[in-house]
């Protein structure tokens, strides 16, 4: 279940290309289709073949990945999250069969092109599917095996595919490691917390599987029930954990990397410690990595995730004794905004022991206005609190930063608080409260949540997480003890812990019938977990912490020869001091490749004023030589200038280019005009020399500016996006692909704010491959093929536009009046074309053609180049295209 909202990356994928269609024919065992692929900073090529393959109950789509070499390598399978297919895991896929492995994806049945009905990974349907491919890999030629019939595999994925995984090592003991990422343990305790129905999740995600209906009957059945009732039932609780990891528990016995989401109210950090301490049980090497994002959106790190899935199939796939698959624990933590983006800013904790989630308990006390206190659930639980909104992970991951989202209404909680802490506390794991409880009705639901109270009133619910919990038997009153919500979150010192009992909350079912509650503290303490030695980066033992030493003596090198490099750097230019951009020589390798080149002797210039539009095939260089240009990647060869100074990593003149690239993060709850000033706050810089109103004039979004950017439709929040590049008004504006996903509209909305920009003075650089786009908005073109520039120059020089004109027209043109045209002074020729004439100039300028047409009454409804820019592109490239 990947996010059930499936949450798409906000960028296309930039390192993944489709490189050549090598055969497109018939192959045997199961009719695959072949193709190779190579990334464009990778030229090792991957071989693909996709076929059906014939399950009981389902026909089941798959793919599979081998790169080139031969000897048989270990296999991978990778499952795919809820609602998707098998195309969202194909980068990492042909990513792992560049690294040495033969990698078999597949869509689930019900998604994709797959049949058959969802059954929740059932052990005799979706995960009887995965023997039966391993069963497949087992007979490649490819695949290393153990003994006959026993390839050597592991298994990841995330989410739906990440619980699979784990079933798949409880059912099949062919699999030797796993890697499961943000999943779930136990399905039962995932949807009914404490008997309490997850309402908001389940329904979305029924909604992305398709509907009641594209689930097994019994499936739809008990939805259908549990949501009418608002009520787990135990039959309910046992076909969901029936269906779960946790039914195979003692059955799990290979190496399992853990990856679980910190911002996730469908999965949560529980989800994972009980996994770890079931598989640790077992005997099998564990380790957990808490990622900052999850299924509620945020920062899903998914580049380190996956290095760290490599590392630990290279160590138990492999063999590879000499890989480091990292602590036995990491913790991604907020630290700070990159004031390049606004996004936030991560770091990492570690330890070499999983430290759980009660570790290094700590008490503190709590009072409230009345140690007893009295609060309402209102009838119909309606209006809800607002904790966990699914997708609102952005305001989760900041919310370390002060920044969150929450809703409690008066006389529906109750409230207790510490005094201001004299010292900040790390609290890492699961907080507990004893409370005594009772109600006028006996069955109880209450939502218990630690807020992080400032000085200053303001408060942020960590993560966003609410813990649920039913009290039966509550008119005779109870004490219970709760178990908030595993974080991990520092309050600063003289901040306070709010503890909130309240009786609602959005995301799940409360009871219909209107009560009063009376909670009072059975022991008047929070216990909040820490942990001194992951606070403190203290993994005593592991290997990398030999190295520290060794290491800070290799940093201190680098630093010393990048200063030197620094002050070596060449001097300005006087001469191109007004020059916005100056490429010479340009060059750039691929990876370690002496001969192989992403960028080679590249030359241009770009004149002030000017709008340039940077064009190629896939793989043309055309983002390398951008990366260079910002000083995100340093050249082979060759010098970048830019207002006559030295492009290096850091220097000064980069704060006169903004740039977009694949998109910004916004905070959705947001304004426009609040997320614009809170990233320029960010980069800590003057507020006067942000010229936030003439960034926004000219993005051209008036009102909305006011309004939630979730509100935002695409193109407007591309215009959002621009305007942040905006800021401070750089002289020189790089535009990477600004119109990806937006309709006829806004891309000629688009195309205005970039000729209105350079109206001023200023220049842009646009890479697009929307030619028609080009072709209207920019003044000049670079061409660029293979890693070399192929033309430069004026957008009517390259097109040709300078002597031959096509003249469109309404109807046909008789012989009589082409014969007066050609006679026209200036006119070369003039022949009939199709829509109209195609005239070739000789002195004569195109309004003085165009006047000389109306004169001779020649019925004109256009006028422009004899070719398209996309003639001439495909020409200048030749076989690339």
């Amino acid at each position: 279940m990947e996010n059930p909202l499936r949450r798409l990356p906000r960028g296309r994928p930039r390192g993944r290309r489709l490189a050549a269609v090598v055969a497109v024919l018939a192959v045997l065992l199961g009719g695959g289709v072949w193709a190779s692929v190579a990334a464009a900073d990778d030229p090792v090529p991957v071989h693909r073949s996709d076929r059906m393959l014939e399950m009981p109950g389902a026909r089941v789509d798959t793919s599979y990945f081998v790169g080139d070499g031969g000897g048989r390598r270990p296999a991978v399978l990778i499952g795919h999250g809820f609602g998707g297919s098998k195309d969202e895991v194909r980068a990492q896929a042909e990513q792992l069969a560049r690294d040495g492995y033969a990698v078999l994806t597949w869509s689930a049945r019900g998604f994709g092109r797959s049949g058959g009905k969802i059954g929740l990974n059932a052990p005799d349907a979706e995960v009887a599917d995965v023997t039966r491919l391993v069963d497949w890999l087992a007979g490649r030629k490819e695949v290393l095996l153990d003994k006959e019939g026993d390839p050597r595999v592991g298994v990841t994925g995330g989410s739906y595919g990440g619980a699979v995984s784990l079933l798949a090592a409880g059912h099949d003991p062919r699999v030797d490691a796993v890697a499961p990422r943000i999943t779930y343990w136990d399905l039962a305790d995932s949807l009914f917390p404490d008997g309490v129905f997850k309402k908001l999740w389940a329904g979305i995600f029924v909604t992305t599987g398709g509907g009641c209906h594209r689930f097994e009957p019994k499936l739809c059945e008990l939805y259908e029930r549990v949501a009418v009732t608002g009520k787990p039932d135990d039959a309910a609780r046992a076909a969901l954990r029936a269906l779960s990891p946790s039914a195979v528990a003692d059955r799990i016995k290979v190496p399992t990397l853990i990856l679980q989401g910190q911002s996730d109210s469908l999965f949560p950090l529980g989800q994972a410690d009980r996994m770890a301490r079931a598989i640790t049980g077992n005997g099998a090497p564990v380790a957990v990595d808490w990622l900052s994002g999850g299924h509620d959106g945020g920062d899903p790190e998914t580049a380190r995730a996956q290095r760290r899935v490599t590392a630990w199939f290279d160590r138990y796939l492999k063999k590879d004794t000499s890989v480091d698959t990292g602590p036995a624990f990491r913790v991604s933590r907020t630290g700070g905004v990159d004031s390049t983006n606004g996004a936030a800013r991560l770091r990492g904790a570690s330890a070499d022991v999983y430290p759980g989630l009660r570790g290094g308990a700590r008490a503190v006390p709590l009072t409230g206005r009345k140690p007893e206190q009295t609060f309402g659930n209102p009838a119909g639980g309606n209006p809800p609190a607002i904790s966990a909104v699914p997708g609102a992970g952005a305001l989760s991951q900041l919310s370390g930063l002060g920044v969150g989202l929450s809703l409690d209404f008066p006389g529906q909680y109750a409230r207790y608080d510490s005094a201001p802490l004299d010292e900040g506390v790390q609290v890492t794991g699961t907080p507990t409260v004893k409370v005594r409880v009772k109600s006028t009705s006996d069955d109880m639901v209450l939502f218990a949540k630690v807020y992080d109270a400032a000085a200053n009133g303001r408060q942020v619910l960590p993560r966003q997480l609410v813990a649920p919990v039913r009290v039966t038997g509550a008119k005779a009153g109870r004490t219970v003890e709760l178990t908030l919500p595993a974080v991990d979150h520092t309050f600063q010192a003289g901040h306070r812990m709010r503890l909130l009992l309240t009786a609602t909350d959005l995301g799940y079912a409360s009871p219909a019938e209107p009560a009063a509650y009376t909670v009072s503290l059975a022991d008047g303490t929070l216990s909040v977990p820490t942990d001194a030695e992951l606070a403190t980066a203290a993994a005593g033992l592991a290997r990398w912490v030999w190295g520290l030493p060794l290491a800070g003596v290799l940093v201190a090198g680098l630093l010393l020869l990048s200063a030197r490099r620094r002050t070596a750097a060449p001097a300005p230019d006087p001469a191109l001091a007004e020059v916005p951009l100056q490429i010479t020589s340009l060059s750039k390798r691929y990876g370690k490749s002496g001969d192989r080149y992403a960028v080679r002797d590249l030359s241009f210039r770009v004149e002030r004023g000017q709008v340039l539009g940077l064009l190629g095939p896939n793989g043309a260089g055309k983002t390398t030589t951008l990366r260079m240009l910002m000083g995100l990647i340093t050249p082979d060869g060759g010098e970048i200038r830019v207002f006559g100074h030295a492009i290096r990593p850091g220097a000064p003149v980069l704060s006169r280019v903004g740039a977009f690239v694949e998109g910004a993060g916004f905070l959705p709850h947001l304004s426009g005009r609040a997320n614009l000033d809170l990233y320029w706050q960010a980069t800590g810089r003057p507020a006067e020399d942000a010229h936030i109103d003439e960034a926004l004039e000219i993005a051209g979004l008036g009102d909305a500016l006011q309004r939630a950017v979730r509100t935002y439709s695409q193109g407007m929040r591309q215009r959002l996006a621009i305007a942040q590049a905006m800021l401070g008004m750089p002289d020189l504006l790089i535009l990477d692909e600004p119109t990806n996903g937006l309709d006829p509209p806004q891309i000629r909305e688009m195309r205005d704010v970039m000729i209105r920009y350079a109206a001023g003075g200023r220049t842009v650089i646009v890479s697009s491959h929307l030619l028609s786009e080009v072709e209207q908005s920019c003044t000049d073109l670079v061409v660029m093929d293979r890693g070399r520039l192929v033309q430069a120059g004026p957008v009517a020089e390259i097109i040709g536009s300078g002597d031959t004109l096509l003249v469109t027209v309404a109807g046909d043109v008789s012989a009589a009046a082409v014969e007066k045209v050609a006679a026209l002074p200036g006119v070369e020729t003039a022949v009939r074309a199709e829509g109209g004439l195609l005239v070739r100039l000789d002195g004569a300028s195109a309004q003085q053609l165009v006047a000389e047409l109306v004169r001779l009454d020649v019925p004109v409804t256009g006028v422009g180049p004899h070719r398209r820019l996309e003639d001439a592109f495909l020409t200048l490239i030749g076989g690339s295209a």
